[in-house]
């Protein structure tokens, strides 16, 4: 009887501490979000206002410079301040590390690679990457479970969708937001929207990357060319995934304001 006792005793405190660390944990996380959504409201237009901007698109199956090597992927270096980060990877090191030799992008002044998914045509790079620089930083999906700040004025979605889950990077500028994303899984609008729910009082001054509208019909497109109106995006590069009829509606609506995007194309802003 007494060791019944004791082994009562024993998993009554076992449970009674599980309860109070469940309800530690849920505490931390609450604060964690609080501080996040301050973060998030408090977010000055002033933070990166000023520094210079620059998209590379490295890896792409679409292409603006001649002289570089196409495949079915996207990545994209974006340059801003001091930073040098790799957005995605593309699908195998070969064509990757080709193309950034052609620009004279050097891999090891790239300070860290950010991932919007874990799909082949996204991550196939990387090892290239990582054998030139293994103490590369690599930020995954997984890494984050909401909006997260990674750097001053450089915020991840955090992982959207439910099936693929899938980041994308959204960047303050001084013309506005500009929003990168890998395959656009989640849904191209849906992604606008987060960024807007994140930062209400921004515009969205550009949309770059793999729009996943390859097998979209006419009407279907024309509706989510409507919704980027709406949503006030001023000027958009599809790319990637997004599909000939993609680009070539978008450039029907948004003429000067489209850009022709594919491997080899530098946005500077």
């Amino acid at each position: 009887m007494k060791r019944i006792a004791v082994f009562s005793f024993l998993l009554a405190l076992f449970i009674l501490l599980g309860f109070f660390i469940l309800i530690r944990e849920r505490k931390t996380k609450q604060h964690k979000e609080e501080i996040l959504q301050k973060e998030l409201k408090t977010f000055s237009s002033e933070t990166m206002g000023k520094a210079k901007i620059t998209l590379i698109t490295i890896y792409d199956n679409y292409k603006a410079n001649p002289e570089l090597k196409t495949g079915w992927g996207f990545s994209c270096l974006i340059k801003i301040g001091d930073e040098n980060i790799l957005f995605d990877t593309g699908a195998d090191s070969e064509t990757l590390l080709s193309n950034t030799q052609k620009m004279g992008i050097d891999p090891k002044e790239i300070d860290f690679v950010f991932i919007s998914h874990l799909h082949g045509d996204h991550t196939g790079g990387l090892s290239g990457i990582l054998k030139i620089k293994p103490s590369l930083k690599v930020y995954k999906p997984e890494d984050f479970s909401s909006p997260t700040q990674i750097i001053n004025g450089i915020w991840t979605t955090g992982p959207l969708g439910t099936s693929i889950k899938e980041q994308s990077l959204i960047i303050k500028s001084k013309q506005g937001l500009i929003i990168v994303t890998g395959c656009a899984h989640p849904g191209i609008v849906n992604i606008i929207k987060k960024a807007k729910e994140m930062f209400p009082n921004e515009n969205v001054y550009l949309v770059l990357g793999g729009f996943h509208l390859f097998g979209a019909s006419d009407s279907e497109l024309k509706s989510i060319i409507n919704d980027f109106k709406n949503l006030g995006v001023q000027k958009v590069a599809p790319c990637h995934c997004s599909g000939d009829k993609c680009r070539e509606l978008f450039k029907k609506e948004y003429k000067e304001n489209f850009i022709e995007n594919g491997v080899g194309k530098i946005i500077e802003i």
